[in-house]
């Protein structure tokens, strides 16, 4: 009995990672390809949602702003946050993209912006959250969602507990960022 739930779960994990990859190949245009040490991240862009946002991370992206830069800000239970070419969450591309708020939610593994105070301050930082956040709904702007690898996300260092600002020592980088039809 054990062996057949087993196999279930494997057939159903499978099935669902080929799922993943046929949607992202459905549109590599509006697909990144986040490489980070514990895994490749697969997410879906939404420029239905955001598309200023979209069209300047696919900017970035192609430009190699990210590759390299570290998860800076990382809460357990919360997100993991990155795009800071400074490192201290201070950075950024030295562009501001007006708030694109929408009603979708933040669930587990959804992408948006990072701002200061003023909704029209997000630049390059975004981050990736690790559980729900609807406390975020309607006041941050989400650009994309993860479909594939958010096993990789969830072993990103994390800040200690004890640490509220969620700065992290030694953090984890971004090997890569990259639009997934330029790969092809």
């Amino acid at each position: 009995m054990k062996l057949l739930r087993s196999l279930t779960l494997i057939i159903g994990v499978v099935m669902a990672l080929q799922n993943a990859e046929a949607q992202a190949a459905s549109d590599p245009e509006n697909t990144l390809v986040l490489e980070l040490e514990h895994g490749t991240v697969l997410i879906e862009l939404r420029p239905d949602l955001a598309p200023k946002h979209v069209a300047r991370i696919k900017e970035l992206a192609r430009e190699g702003f990210y590759d390299g830069l570290t998860f800076h800000r990382v809460i357990d239970g919360f997100m993991a946050q990155t795009g800071d070419p400074d490192g201290d969450g201070t950075g950024g591309s030295g562009q501001k993209l007006p708030a694109e708020f929408s009603r979708e939610p933040f669930v587990r593994g959804t992408v948006g912006m990072a701002r200061a105070q003023n909704p029209d301050s997000g630049d390059s930082q975004f981050f990736i959250t690790f559980d729900d956040a609807s406390f975020l709904n309607g006041q941050y702007t989400v650009w994309g969602q993860v479909i594939q690898g958010m096993e990789a996300v969830d072993q990103i260092k994390k800040a200690p507990r004890s640490r509220q600002s969620g700065r992290v020592d030694d953090p984890d980088k971004m090997i890569s960022l990259k639009v997934l039809k330029d790969l092809q």
